[in-house]
């Protein structure tokens, strides 16, 4: 005899995992809309967790938040700025100068090694910010992976556009130290940013 349907209350949320594939369609969980086997075949449901052995989403109390991003920020940021100051000695020793351009009458100006430091950080935290602006909107994380991505592309011309006197090489390897905040900094702030999405998460009750 086949037991009847019941609704999956939150104490049965964690028997979800017994049932597979299979027994979705026979528990009525709540994830802000009915989930059954017929739903998934259907494709009217596009969460990531669908076709996972346990389809329940995370919920939406795990979100990023902006200590989170805070938190992101300082740890790629100074990643960053570590191996950028890792370069900087690197091309120290080999005999660069790194310097810049100053505006209009203004001589040519080293490059402290704080700055080298200080400004991969500054940039991850600025970034950081932006995105806890942008959660929660459709494609919240392309926006922050592209947002990023031009602003890197757009730093890159105060390393080259230099004095003549200054040489290519300095030049590469100040713009080298950009590239390498893009890497570490920008993808990763983007991919926290697009778990908060809408679609991501679903509102439910954890408690048992």
């Amino acid at each position: 005899m086949q037991p009847p349907l019941l609704p999956a209350s939150n104490s049965m949320m964690l028997l979800v995992s017994n049932f597979g594939k299979r027994g979705i369609g026979r528990v009525g969980i709540r994830l802000g809309a009915p989930l059954g086997g017929e739903d998934v075949k259907n494709g009217r449901m596009s969460a990531p967790w669908v076709d996972s052995k346990t389809p329940v989403g995370p919920p939406t109390s795990a979100n990023p938040t902006v200590r989170q991003l805070v938190y992101a920020a300082l740890v790629t940021g100074i990643w960053a700025g570590l191996l950028s100051l890792l370069i900087y000695g690197i091309g120290r020793a080999a005999g660069l100068d790194f310097v810049v351009s100053g505006r209009a009458g203004i001589p040519l100006q080293p490059v402290a090694w704080l700055v080298v430091l200080v400004t991969p950080v500054v940039a991850a935290l600025a970034l950081a910010l932006v995105g806890a602006l942008l959660r929660g909107l459709p494609h919240a994380g392309r926006l922050v992976f592209w947002l990023g991505t031009i602003i890197a592309l757009l730093s890159l011309w105060a390393p080259i556009d230099q004095d003549p006197s200054v040489s290519w090489v300095s030049r590469g390897v100040l713009a080298l130290m950009h590239v390498v905040t893009w890497v570490l900094v920008v993808p990763q702030i983007a991919r926290i940013v697009g778990d908060s999405e809408p679609g991501r998460s679903v509102e439910r009750d954890d408690a048992i």
